[in-house]
């Protein structure tokens, strides 16, 4: 069921909710299969029983309507895939969070100064706590195939919750092994990395600008693993915007120990520069 928290401007509602909202916002009929999720709308009191918005969403979605920047964060962990993200628009900035077996995400919004803070959040930055060997042991590269780490990452997901670490790690080594021709110390370390492997996620941003006398889009985007104990280490290939239809088992794939602090660096780099953030987020591109 949709809800809402006016007195810090947050909403939990689901892609059906939002769909709703759009169309009713536009002046546009909802779809007959939508009929429910336009009466949990009414049931909850975000809009009245003639399909007008109750004031306090007009902020939102006037900014889900025309960002002006998209950012979008896709993390896979053991509790599945959870797509998080934010818009900047003229006036406000909304961030959109999920939550593993829910299907409503909690939209909010933002003080534009604090875009930074608010992504390091969503995907958990902060300071590794070491283990015992400490990462500055371990290789500061690592390299293998797509194939291969696919095949490690699929005893994650057909393992559960259950199994000890140790038999979790062993059976990670043997479908490494399997998968592809990694040897030492790499096998090792890989099957380690996937083991402690806390969450894999990538972001992205995207907005019009304006090259050559031509409309474009700006993208930029990277992908990190948080694993936990042993660091975080940032993916460098296949590098983002992955081309999703020129990437096969047997492309490249190399993971690079990073500090926090160079992850909040690339979160950084993601937004554009405050001229093209303040036309991207008034929808015209800029002259170049």
């Amino acid at each position: 069921m949709p809800s809402f928290d006016i007195s810090r401007s947050r909403f939990r509602l689901a892609d059906e909710h939002v769909i709703v909202l759009c169309a009713l916002a536009t002046g546009n009929e909802v779809a007959d299969e939508l009929a429910a999720a336009q009466k949990e709308l009414f049931d909850c009191g975000l809009v009245d029983e003639d399909g007008k918005l109750s004031a306090a969403l007009l902020p939102l979605m006037e900014t889900i309507l025309a960002p002006g920047v998209v950012i979008s964060l896709e993390a896979a962990g053991r509790q599945g895939k959870l797509h998080h993200g934010m818009l900047i628009g003229t006036d406000h900035v909304v961030a959109h969070e999920a939550w593993p077996g829910v299907t409503e995400a909690e939209y909010s919004l933002l003080e534009p100064k604090t875009l930074v803070w608010k992504l390091s959040d969503m995907v958990n930055l902060q300071r590794s706590q070491r283990s015992p060997a400490g990462p500055d042991t371990l290789p500061s590269v690592v390299e293998t195939t797509i194939g291969t780490v696919e095949a490690g990452l699929a005893v994650l997901e057909g393992g559960g919750l259950v199994r000890s670490a140790d038999d979790e790690r062993e059976a990670i080594r043997q479908a490494l092994m399997t998968g592809g021709n990694l040897g030492e110390p790499a096998l090792t370390l890989v099957a380690d990395l996937i083991s402690e492997l806390r969450s894999s996620w990538r972001l992205t941003s995207a907005w019009r600008t304006h090259h050559e006398g031509q409309d474009a889009a700006e993208t930029r985007g990277f992908a990190v693993w948080d694993c936990g104990p042993l660091g975080y280490w940032l993916r460098e290939l296949p590098a983002e915007p992955v081309a999703e239809d020129r990437i096969t088992p047997a492309s490249t794939f190399r993971l690079v120990r990073v500090e926090a602090k160079t992850i909040w660096t690339r979160i950084t780099g993601l937004l554009p520069d405050a001229g093209e953030l303040r036309d991207a987020a008034a929808g015209q591109p800029r002259q170049g």
